[in-house]
């Protein structure tokens, strides 16, 4: 058998305009080319593949049954051409191009604007694109391609995945002001077996880090009768006397300053904690620069009330 001849990108790329268009003219303008030069690559493609792409009649340019199916595949090729020369550019240059980031609700409040600022004033030539999601979603966009780098609580534990730690933050207890436990220090673990706890939705890694904390303190059953889908309409329950939450200690600023009949209290060490952490694909072309956006972002996250990861020691 002889070789098959294979179609260019320009066939494919004048097929696919023509297929998003279903006009030669606006095709060809899409793509700054010739009408003639584009209907040649049309009719020299079909000839490629040995298939009619085009039905074409005196008023209108209509794709044929399987001018259908093959555009799905034509653009798909032409967007892995395009993910490679980005994969190259950015090898080429470090911090160029689009970094997309998935970030979980229960941290994106509190810690983009700090993310943005150093980004903006460190690598000013990033184009970075912010994706807030679950854990569950985020992590199927870091392991399909969709997203390229994760900011979220950890462990994972996801094979293929690795975890660059930012920091541990302590949990507060969030309570109305006429609560006993309102303002306390050195609250000990066991209270929260008794407490009405208001919780997040299904599916917010928040609420399932509170139920551990709950069972380590010995609560066997899930303390959950009013739910929330944010940490915002979470604290405006508590303030209404429904009962009492755990926040995180960078969300405290933010949603407890929005009511004045709230009182925080603080744990006994070892007080509860979350760990926060960037993730990334095991091998991601780009390592190198996640791990040094980590380290420049350790630095910046230390006016926060957390315990930032010192770099090159583990703790």
């Amino acid at each position: 058998m002889g070789k098959k001849r294979q179609p260019s990108l320009a066939q494919l790329r004048a097929f696919a305009a023509v297929a998003e268009h279903l006009h030669f003219r606006d095709a060809a303008a899409a793509i700054g080319m010739s009408q003639p030069a584009l209907s040649g690559a049309v009719s020299a493609l079909e000839e490629t593949l040995g298939v009619t792409l085009l039905e074409r009649t005196t008023r209108k340019v209509l794709l044929s049954p399987p001018g259908e199916r093959l555009a799905v595949r034509a653009k798909a090729v032409l967007d892995e051409v395009g993910a490679l020369l980005e994969e190259a550019e950015a090898v080429r240059a470090p911090f160029t191009g689009t970094l997309r980031l998935g970030v979980i609700p229960t941290v994106a409040p509190y810690l983009l604007p700090t993310v943005l600022r150093l980004v903006h004033d460190r690598y000013p030539d990033l184009d970075l694109q912010v994706h807030e999601e679950q854990t569950a979603n985020l992590i199927e966009g870091l392991t399909s391609g969709r997203l390229d780098l994760l900011l979220l609580a950890v462990p994972l534990g996801v094979p293929g995945v690795v975890e660059l730690p930012l920091f541990d933050e302590d949990f507060v207890l969030v309570t109305p002001l006429d609560h006993s436990l309102g303002g306390r220090e050195g609250i000990a673990r066991e209270v929260l077996r008794e407490l009405n706890l208001l919780l997040l939705d299904e599916g917010h890694c928040l609420r399932d880090q509170a139920l551990d904390i709950c069972r380590e303190a010995g609560r066997a059953d899930a303390p959950v009768t009013t739910t929330a889908a944010g940490l915002s309409t979470l604290v405006q329950l508590v303030a209404g006397g429904l009962g009492v939450t755990l926040l995180p200690r960078t969300a405290v600023k933010v949603e407890t300053t929005r009511s004045n009949q709230l009182l925080t209290g603080t744990f006994a060490e070892p007080a509860p904690t979350r760990r926060i952490a960037f993730a990334m694909r095991a091998g991601a072309a780009r390592g190198v620069e996640y791990e040094e956006l980590t380290t420049a972002l350790r630095q910046a996250l230390r006016p926060l009330p957390v315990r930032v990861w010192e770099t090159g020691t583990g703790v």
